[in-house]
């Protein structure tokens, strides 16, 4: 059992690291090529002011129209993702690690703080599975795939906060924590959850369309 701790908490984290990194480099790598072979005219007006105003725009909260009309669904979804990044790069025990590994860091939350931004997140994500369940023209389009991304992206949060509380089996909860993390992270650049990559992207496109080609706003 010590053998596979060390394992999971050595060599896997970086091939969990490296495949996420390699992963998106590829993908991106391949809508550029696609780009290329099917669609060259894009790269035309492609610029780099109306693809930064587009991205900066929606990354306001509530400035594009379209999210003022489903302020809930939108304040929530805006948190989330926040707190997704946030949470575990300012976690005291993970800065700790990467302290040991890389000799560096950075101010960490307050671990109450923590325990309250974790339980936010864990409950955004209830939201989304009860709106894929509740909101007709959303369950039309949910498939079994959607609940089980959700899941990957909950396990991390749910086993790290019941393995810091030790409420019950906490060396399983731990190395659940540890997996389910390095799971994740090897799943997003083929994955729906790569979209961490495509959506700026999709932002930068739009932004130059509307922006460069027919000279409006697109939020």
């Amino acid at each position: 059992m010590n053998s596979f701790i060390a394992f999971i908490m050595g060599p896997m984290v970086w091939i969990s690291a490296i495949i996420f990194v390699g992963g998106l480099l590829f993908k991106f790598i391949g809508i550029v090529q696609s780009v290329r072979q099917k669609e060259p005219y894009i790269f035309s007006y492609m610029t780099l002011k109306h693809s930064l105003r587009s991205i900066g725009a929606w990354l306001v909260p509530f400035f594009p129209k379209s999210t003022r009309l489903r302020p809930v669904y939108y304040g929530i979804s805006y948190i989330f993702h926040i707190l997704l990044f946030v949470v575990p790069l300012f976690l005291a025990s993970h800065i700790v690690l990467i302290n040991e590994a890389f000799q560096i860091s950075w101010p960490a939350l307050n671990n109450s703080l923590a325990d309250w931004l974790t339980l936010v997140v864990i409950a955004a994500l209830l939201f989304f599975v009860v709106r894929r369940q509740m909101v007709p023209e959303v369950a039309y389009l949910t498939r079994p795939s959607d609940y089980l991304m959700i899941a990957i992206v909950a396990l991390p949060f749910v086993t790290g906060f019941l393995a810091y509380h030790q409420w019950f089996a906490y060396r399983w909860m731990a190395v659940a924590h540890v997996l389910s993390g390095e799971l994740m992270l090897i799943i997003i650049p083929f994955s729906r959850l790569s979209h961490m990559l495509t959506a700026p992207l999709t932002r930068a496109y739009m932004g130059s369309e509307f922006g460069h080609v027919r000279h409006a706003r697109d939020w």
